[in-house]
């Protein structure tokens, strides 16, 4: 039986970023499959967090900021044929530090569908539980719905910021080292998490850690001042590189 490529759900075509006469990113081009895990990975100041924030437009928002080329999110032109608000609802984005609202567990994850219209209290508790499910936050949260999101421990406010995303169901979900700050249990349920929501989203996730990389990416790019050096699968990347470089960030010779 033949196996079948994954569609493409975004398409970056020679882009450049730059602030002010800085460049950060430099001739990018790849393809992102639908329904898989893309993990960048790199030393700091590779550009990785503003091509993540590039996807969803959210760096036009960064002062003296210029960018060149195009980006494709299931065939349309995001600076083009897309408006900004319309696209960040369909890629959510995820930081390293948790941002929960200060109001209860149940109002955050909800947030977002009301301000779409959801008004009914019977709809509004099934996408909350739906949500924390996916985010593997629900056997902890579902008698503390009422508690104030900023007393739980970092790794439910993290999971609970994952729940808040997907309450609104984007496509995509762009994660910029969520587990960065996390405990190891916290890093682990997070992870588990994205190997089940990539059966019905797309996932980028940018890390510095790359057994991270290599336990959840299905594909894998090396970025490198600003440079992608290579992409391709995440077994392949990690044993057997085309470029020296990647091995030599992979095995610790720097970065």
């Amino acid at each position: 039986m033949v196996k079948t490529e994954p569609p493409t759900k975004i398409s970056v075509k020679k882009l450049f970023v730059s602030y002010g006469t800085k460049t950060v990113l430099r001739d990018i081009s790849l393809e992102i499959p639908a329904n898989q895990v893309l993990s960048i990975i790199g030393p700091a100041n590779s550009g990785k967090t503003s091509f993540l924030k590039t996807l969803n437009r959210l760096i036009e928002t960064e002062s003296d900021c210029s960018i060149a080329g195009e980006v494709f999110f299931d065939g349309r032109e995001i600076r083009r044929d897309l408006d900004p608000a319309e696209l960040r609802r369909k890629i959510g984005i995820i930081f390293a530090l948790p941002v929960p609202l200060p109001m209860t567990v149940f109002e955050n994850v909800v947030y977002g569908p009301r301000r779409q219209g959801v008004r009914q209290k019977k709809k509004l508790k099934e996408i909350a539980e739906q949500a924390l499910r996916e985010a593997y936050l629900w056997d902890e949260m579902k008698d503390r719905l009422d508690e104030f999101a900023l007393k739980l421990s970092g790794g439910q406010q993290q999971r609970l910021c994952i729940a808040r995303t997907l309450a609104v169901r984007p496509d995509v979900i762009l994660f910029d080292e969520p587990c960065s700050a996390l405990d190891p249990i916290s890093t682990a349920k997070i992870e588990e998490a994205m190997g089940i929501l990539k059966e019905h989203y797309t996932i980028v996730l940018v890390t510095n850690n790359t057994k991270q990389a290599a336990r959840v990416g299905d594909q894998t790019a090396f970025f490198l001042s600003g440079d992608l050096v290579e992409i391709g699968p995440t077994g392949k990347i990690f044993t057997a590189p085309a470029d020296q470089r990647t091995e030599d960030y992979i095995v610790g010779r720097f970065g």
